[in-house]
C-alpha cells in the first residue's frame, strides 16, 4: 500500500510539472514593483501611536484624563468668566461690614470664609496655584533626577561617589528641609517649588539608576559599544526609550506628592502666605471650622477637589506606565 501510494504521488507531481513546462507563461520573469517592496520591506509600527492607542482603551482613565484637562484649563479660564470676584478681595455689604461665613447662594456659589472672600474664586486660585507648583515640582525632579540616574548608573566610576552622596542626601528627613527653607526664605511660591525640589528629584535618580543597570549591558548595548557608538547616543537611543513607561509613572506620582507636601507645610503654617490662595491654605482654613456643622462647607469643597486631582494624576499615571509598556501594542 506505501509503495502504491508513493507510485501515485511521483505521478501526479509529473503530471503537474509537464502541465507548468507547457504553460506559454512558465518563465516570463515576474514584474518588478517599487511600491510592493516598500510595502513588504517595512513596518507601520508607531510606538507613540500604539501607545496612545492602549491608552485611549482604558475608558476610566481617559475619562479623568479629560477631566483633569477641564479642571486645569477652567482655573485658567474662570477669572475672565463675567460675574467673578477677585479671590483675595473682601466683599462687604451696604453697611461696609464683612459678608462673613455666607452660606452658598446664588451671588456667592460656594460661600464666603470668615473675612467675607469669595469661597468659588479662591478654590480656583488655589487650584491654580498648587497645580502650578506640583507640575514645575515633577519637571524639575525628571529633569535633575533622569540626567544624575543616567550617569549615575551607565558611568562606573561615578557609581561609588553618586551612592555615598545618595546615602548623605537621603538620610536628611524631607520634612525637615522644607521646614528649613521655609524659615530661610521669603514665603512664596518659588520657595515651595525650590524646597520640594531640593530632595525630590533624589527618588527619581536612585529609581533610574537602578534601571539602567539592568539595561546597561545588554546584547544590544554590548554590540552598540563595540561598533564604536558614542555613550551619549546609546543613552539617548538605546536607554531612555526603554524608560519612558517608568519615567511618565513617577511624574504623574510627582505632581499630587508635590500638592500633598505643600498642603502639609501649610498645615503646620510654613506655607504660602494667606495672600497666595492654595489648596493648602484653604484646607488649613476649612479645618478650624471642622467642628462647625454650618461651616463645614468650607473644608469640604477643596478637600473633594483636591481628592479628585489626586486620584486622577495616581490613575492616570499607572494607566500610561502599563500603556507605554511595548508589550501591550498590537
Amino acid at each position: 500500500m506505501k509503495h502504491a501510494s508513493v507510485d501515485r504521488l511521483e505521478k501526479s507531481l509529473s503530471v503537474t510539472l509537464e502541465e507548468m513546462l507547457a504553460s506559454p507563461h512558465a518563465f516570463e520573469p515576474a514584474v518588478f514593483s517599487e511600491q510592493d517592496v516598500e510595502r513588504t520591506g517595512m513596518s507601520n509600527y508607531s510606538y507613540w501611536r500604539s501607545t496612545f492607542i492602549a491608552f485611549r482603551k482604558r475608558t476610566f482613565a481617559m475619562f479623568l484624563l479629560c477631566l483633569v484637562l477641564t479642571i486645569l484649563v477652567f482655573t485658567f479660564v474662570q477669572p475672565h468668566l463675567p460675574g467673578q470676584y477677585d479671590p483675595v478681595l473682601v466683599n462687604n455689604n451696604e453697611m461696609g461690614l464683612p459678608l462673613k461665613n455666607q452660606q452658598p447662594n446664588e451671588t456667592f456659589l460656594m460661600g464666603t470664609n470668615n473675612i467675607g472672600q469669595d469661597i468659588w474664586a479662591r478654590l480656583w486660585a488655589g487650584t491654580r496655584t498648587s497645580l502650578t507648583i506640583g507640575i514645575s515640582v515633577a519637571v524639575i525632579e525628571a529633569i535633575i533626577g533622569i540626567f544624575i540616574g543616567v550617569l549615575w548608573g551607565y558611568i562606573r566610576k561615578l557609581d561609588f561617589i553618586l551612592t555615598e552622596a545618595y546615602n548623605v542626601l537621603d538620610n536628611i528627613p524631607t520634612t525637615l528641609v522644607l521646614i528649613l527653607v521655609s524659615f530661610i526664605m521669603r514665603p512664596g511660591m518659588q520657595t515651595i517649588i525650590f524646597a520640594l525640589s531640593l530632595t525630590g528629584w533624589i527618588g527619581m535618580a536612585r529609581f533610574i539608576r537602578n534601571q539602567i543597570i539592568i539595561i546597561r549591558d545588554r546584547d544590544y548595548n554590548i554590540a552598540s559599544r563595540c561598533l564604536g557608538t558614542g555613550a551619549f547616543r546609546i543613552i539617548l537611543r538605546n536607554l531612555l526609550p526603554y524608560l519612558v513607561s517608568v519615567i511618565m509613572l513617577r511624574m504623574a506620582l510627582s505632581i499630587p506628592g508635590a500638592i500633598g507636601s505643600e498642603v502639609f507645610v501649610t498645615y503646620i503654617g510654613l506655607g504660602l502666605p494667606a495672600t497666595i490662595p492654595s489648596l493648602g491654605n484653604l484646607i488649613n482654613t476649612g479645618r478650624s471650622l471642622m467642628m462647625s456643622p454650618n461651616l463645614r462647607y468650607q473644608l469640604i469643597y477643596p478637600t473633594i477637589l483636591l481628592s479628585i486631582v489626586t486620584i486622577s494624576f495616581y490613575v492616570i499615571g499607572n494607566a500610561f506606565s502599563d500603556a507605554a509598556d511595548p508589550k501591550n501594542h498590537t
